[in-house]
């Protein structure tokens, strides 16, 4: 049975992805223009456009706006490893931290257990390699446990000690598409999936001292959960 021909899209993509792939178009290397590539390709530039999305989906080209299409270098994959406090750092990977002051409202309520308008600190984490964003996380902490003036660097240890011992960590793990800002964040396109995960952290007092919402794009995140169960020596036989 004869196959259908690809449509002019995907031949695009496959094109450039061919490119890519033998080194033609090298990793950090900018595109042509969307306008050149379409009368190259002899489309138009809607075609041309759905071609480099393909491509902006599978991660092998980044689009910066006001910038251009760029051949994205591999980005290295992380393991998610459930349990314990949240890591706002991760290992290799550089990380900026904007803290800001709000006040609890509509889910954050219920995710911290709190009245409206509690006072609380955000850490909004991005994390880099090279120059690509890679992750993003933002961790939510009642005001009094997050003083203000703490340093960029000793954040992640900071909340790693926050007081009172951990009665219960929740993860909340699901994959769904970017929201615009999102995407726009983490320079992807907004049919890559990526891993959500939500995470509170419950003291033996009951009261909840940290909920972070973690944004890792599905083409650089593995979530990995482990559980040990006990073992029972076996008797010998009588």
């Amino acid at each position: 049975m004869t196959q259908p021909a690809p449509s002019r899209r995907h031949a695009i993509a496959e094109d450039l992805r061919n490119q890519i792939s033998t080194g033609l178009l090298k990793a950090g290397a900018r595109l042509p223009s969307e306008a050149q590539l379409a009368a190259h390709y002899a489309v138009s530039t809607p075609t041309l456009r759905n071609a480099l999305a393909l491509l902006q989906g599978e991660g092998l080209v980044e689009k910066i706006h006001g910038s251009g299409n760029f051949v994205r270098h591999p980005l290295r994959r992380i393991t998610y490893a459930g349990g314990g406090r949240t890591p706002c750092a991760v290992d290799a990977l550089r990380t900026t931290v904007r803290t800001t002051h709000l006040r609890a409202h509509g889910h954050l309520t219920a995710l911290l257990k709190v009245r409206p308008r509690s006072p609380l600190t955000e850490f909004l984490c991005l994390s880099h390699e090279g120059k690509s964003p890679h992750s993003l996380a933002r961790i939510y902490v009642p005001r009094d446990l997050a003083p203000p003036g703490i340093p960029e660097g000793a954040l992640a240890a900071h909340l790693a000690d926050l007081p009172a011992p951990l009665a219960e960590v929740q993860e909340t793990v699901s994959t769904r598409l970017p929201t615009p800002d999102e995407a726009a964040t983490l320079r992807i396109s907004a049919t890559l999936a990526v891993l959500s995960i939500t995470r509170v952290a419950t003291a033996t007092s009951g009261r909840v001292v940290e909920a972070a919402l973690l944004v890792l794009p599905g083409d650089r995140a593995d979530a990995v959960f482990t559980t040990h169960h006990p073992t029972t020596p076996r008797r010998a036989d009588a």
